[in-house]
């Protein structure tokens, strides 16, 4: 498969080389923070981890550590989130969207409609060992009804595999039948089938949706349902579809606004970036003819836009 991640593993990568750099570059007055971003964006997570131990055995502190008191602002918590673990990332995220005053449906809705469900597995035990409590419980007790469901279930992980021809047609007419058909949505079929079908499957039923009904299944979703469960069904529906595409639409929705939505850029750039961003930014100008790194450029600023820049990877 061809590496569509714009980070990469580092070829000729060397912890201790690395950790005596990022150390080099915060002695003294000053950190030069030019080394720090152009090292650390160039580096795979994996390789990040390694230079944290690194840095540990030859200087006896935490990287993360040093590194936060000699940034500040965005940038810092930029860096931060590169030096994090992807499961331990998300999960963290998780935890600030429970806990702080509201719930961010947003974050809840990215992470769990457009993870794996390997990933999702590793994100509810790093969750457990970091925070203490169990995922699904906390989002339980911040979500309700037919959203709370689809969250549970999308939260097990356990999505089908397979691609079962004699079934499309079924969950195609059984998806009609609970929205468009009738009055009243039955909320549990579609919950059912965009929740547990694999997204090959799926994708045939849209297909055969259509034909049937004569418009697309989100017009459906839009049109049967409403505020949360509406906004995660849309999500699934469209991760089914094309990740890379929601992807960017997530970014475009981050900075196309009075105001940037810095911790949905943050959080999509660093945990896309060696997954699919280039599939991004080629979705993202093919939808919104304009390209992401002159859009970053436009909505930050300074090492934070310098570092996004370097993970955004190319201004092609």
């Amino acid at each position: 498969m061809p590496h569509k991640g714009s980070v990469k593993p580092f070829v000729n990568f060397n912890a201790k080389q690395d950790a005596e750099l990022l150390h080099r570059a915060m002695k003294g007055l000053g950190t030069d923070e030019d080394a720090v971003l152009m090292l650390l964006t160039s580096r795979s997570n994996d390789q990040r981890q390694q230079i944290k131990a690194a840095y540990k055995k030859a200087y006896g502190k935490d990287l993360v550590g040093a590194l936060k008191s000699e940034l500040g602002g965005l940038f810092e918590n930029l860096i931060v989130a590169l030096l994090t673990p992807p499961a331990l990332y998300d999960a963290s995220q998780l935890h600030k969207a429970l806990k702080g005053a509201g719930t961010d449906d947003d974050v809840l809705i990215e992470i769990l409609a457009s993870r794996t469900g390997e990933q999702i597995k590793d994100i509810v035990k790093v969750y457990k060992k970091e925070f203490g409590g169990k995922l699904e419980k906390d989002i339980c007790d911040d979500t309700s009804g037919h959203y709370q469901k689809l969250l549970v279930n999308l939260l097990q992980g356990s999505r089908e595999k397979a691609v079962y021809e004699d079934k499309i047609e079924n969950d195609a007419k059984d998806l009609f039948a609970a929205g468009e058909a009738k009055f009243g949505t039955d909320e549990e079929t579609f919950i059912n089938i965009i929740g547990n079908r694999s997204p090959g499957h799926l994708k045939k039923v849209f297909d055969a949706y259509r034909k049937l009904s004569g418009c697309d299944i989100e017009d459906s979703v839009e049109g049967e349902t409403s505020g949360n469960l509406e906004n995660l069904l849309l999500a699934v529906v469209k991760c089914v579809r094309n990740v890379p595409d929601y992807f960017a639409g997530r970014l475009y929705k981050s900075m196309r606004r009075a105001g940037t939505d810095d911790s949905t850029l943050m959080r999509v750039m660093v945990s896309r970036s060696e997954v699919d961003m280039l599939d991004i930014r080629a979705s993202f100008q093919k939808k919104y003819g304009a390209s992401l790194y002159t859009t970053i450029q436009e909505d930050t600023t300074g090492d934070y836009q310098k570092a996004l820049l370097y993970l955004c990877g190319g201004s092609d």
